[in-house]
């Protein structure tokens, strides 16, 4: 199964922003403003030292927020806002120890919540909004027992979904509406049996739409408004045969796009725009041939940008805008030499999951938070 290695954001038209883990494990970042920055084929070094793909939001226009594992499987952070914080090659340390990469999602300005899978398999959780909570290096337990990193999705202010496989290979999923939904440590059983992780997106406000691999490498769907379709356990089944776990995307209402890596590496996508293109189980083929999952974004209607890594480690692009770019099966190359399955290492001398500060149960309180413990850099 071909695992995430790829992380991109859009803060707005004509803006993205994708990072990578090179081959000595250091992170790497370029950006497209109406070109490709620091190059076309040219990478720029942000330092750190990772075993983790990374995870990426924005809030708003310049702002980004990275985060990944070091190799003590605790969490990194870095943040743009007008220069790289706490530096080029510094990283903030955020405590915890963990064995999945992680997922960001923000909700609004100044809002952040990183979700993480413990050594333990438990889920914790870490949020920022003007100051980190539960604190610098703390994190929020949130139950569950789980095998695969979490995804996580906002379709507006003070609303979360989470979504992760169980020990069981099901899927689960808690929500935050004012308050942690089942419970503070309960999930939501959602039935299936997966063998890839989820990607989850929102078109928006009460609408979510969820997809995994079966058993089988089929590409399965759920979604959400105002009750789960097809039901709270069962998923419909859309079709192809893969290696990859899926990346899913929505430029507006009503519309979504599915990315995954066939079983001859190549990107097949499939879109629903009022029902599902080509077929229910049709997918498109767009060439390349890749060695890590897809990772896709849109800054507008009618706007797709996707990312893989090629087999030879190399970063490799498409767009969509009134037709694919380059062509309909070609990619550009865009440089660089890339881990292409970065992977957490399990720790042994700690508990599993609990923070590298002391512990500290969950608070009643709204979280509110910020970046990772003393700034260090690794440059």
């Amino acid at each position: 199964m071909m695992k995430k290695a790829v992380a991109v954001s859009s803060w707005g038209p004509n803006r993205l922003d994708i990072f990578g883990i090179g081959m000595d494990n250091q992170m790497f970042h370029k950006a497209f403003d109406e070109g490709w920055s620091p190059s076309q084929i040219g990478w720029e070094p942000i330092g750190g030292l990772f075993n983790s793909p990374p995870a990426v939001a924005s809030w708003g226009p310049g702002r980004l927020d990275i985060f990944g594992l070091g190799l003590d499987n605790q969490m990194f952070h870095k943040a743009w806002d007008r220069g790289w914080f706490p530096s080029q090659s510094g990283w903030e340390a955020l405590g915890g120890g963990f064995n999945s990469l992680p997922a960001v999602a923000s909700w609004g300005p100044n809002r952040l919540d990183i979700f993480a899978v413990g050594e333990d398999n438990q889920m914790f959780h870490k949020a920022w909004a003007e100051g980190w909570f539960p604190s610098q290096t703390d994190w929020e337990a949130l139950g569950g027992l789980f095998n695969s990193p979490p995804a996580v999705v906002s379709w507006g202010s003070d609303r979360l979904d989470i979504f992760a496989l169980g020990l069981d290979n099901q899927m689960f999923h808690k929500a935050w509406a004012q308050g942690w939904f089942p419970s503070q440590t309960g999930w939501e059983a959602l039935g299936g049996t997966f063998n890839s992780p989820p990607a989850v997106v929102s078109w928006g406000s009460g609408r979510l739409d969820i997809f995994a691999l079966g058993t089988n490498n089929e590409m399965f769907h759920k979604a959400w408004d105002n009750g789960w379709f097809p039901s709270e356990i069962a998923w419909e089944p859309i079709g192809g045969l893969f290696n990859s776990m899926p990346a899913a995307v929505s430029w507006a209402p009503n519309r979504l796009d599915i990315f995954g890596l066939g079983l001859d590496n190549q990107m097949f996508h499939k879109a629903f725009e009022n029902g599902w293109i080509p077929s229910q189980t049709g997918w498109e083929a767009l060439g390349g041939l890749f060695n890590s999952a897809p990772a896709a974004v849109s800054w507008a209607r009618g706007r797709l940008d996707i990312f893989g890594l090629g087999l030879d480690n190399q970063m490799f692009h498409k767009a969509f805008e009134n037709g694919w770019i380059p062509s309909e099966i070609a990619w550009e190359a865009l440089g660089g030499t890339f881990n292409p399955a970065p992977e957490p290492a399990r720790m042994q001398e700690q508990p599993r999951g609990q923070s590298r500060g002391s512990f500290k149960e969950p608070s009643k309180d709204q979280p509110k938070g910020q970046p990772k413990g003393q700034p260090i850099d690794e440059g």
